[in-house]
């Protein structure tokens, strides 16, 4: 039976790729906010034999969040699983020069929109249900103030809630990936000799793997 995957972050990177490796036996509904580059995962997914329904949309967006939690409800009744690969990824700076706005930024991106998701989420996975967060070991890192702080919120959010549901489900995984050439990285290490990186669709099968997916 196909199973229903909600992927947040889904257009590049991990998200893409993940996606992509799920197809055909999840039915992708592919959340993020470039039309085009969610337009070339569905191609690829049907090049698999696989759907997806395509949600060109801002997480940080309530109201367009709340609608697609509810079309999702109206359509398939529940959730199989969330993937939750959306991220802002804050320019590096001293923590004193840190960006008001650019702190907002990742704050509204990385915290406040993943705490009301997992309201809206949390009743479509069930008991049954599972989510996968993903942390990253460069929270805390010199430079990374604005991305480190909203992160590191982020994963208490996540490990709470796992916490939680421990015993009466829904099942709350959290990974941590391998540096991938992603864009998201390549805004912290500009510099840095992509060659020597893990492919992004290398390590979306490994994490598949790793959490029985």
């Amino acid at each position: 039976m196909t199973q229903t995957t909600l992927i947040t972050g889904a257009s590049r990177g991990l998200g893409a790729a993940l996606a992509e490796a799920l197809a055909p036996a999840h039915h992708i509904i592919a959340v993020g906010r470039t039309v085009g580059a969610l337009e070339e995962l569905d191609d690829r997914i049907k090049a698999k034999g696989g759907e997806a329904t395509l949600a060109p949309m801002n997480v940080t967006d309530a109201g367009a969040m709340q609608t697609l939690c509810r079309g999702i409800f109206d359509r398939w009744g529940s959730l199989d699983l969330w993937i939750h690969c959306a991220v802002h990824a804050a320019p590096m700076t001293p923590t004193p020069h840190v960006d008001e706005r650019d702190f907002a930024k990742s704050l509204d991106s990385n915290v406040t929109a993943t705490a009301r998701l997992i309201t809206y989420v949390a009743p479509l996975l069930g008991t049954e249900g599972r989510a996968v967060f993903f942390d990253d070991p460069q929270a805390g890192q010199k430079f990374f103030a604005s991305y480190g702080a909203s992160k590191s919120a982020q994963m208490a959010l996540a490990r709470s809630w796992q916490a939680e549901s421990a015993r009466t489900g829904p099942r709350i995984d959290i990974a941590t990936p391998v540096p991938m050439p992603t864009a998201t990285r390549a805004r912290f290490y500009p510099g840095e000799d992509r060659a020597r990186l893990t492919d992004c669709h290398t390590e979306a099968a490994r994490i598949i793997a790793e959490l029985g997916l």
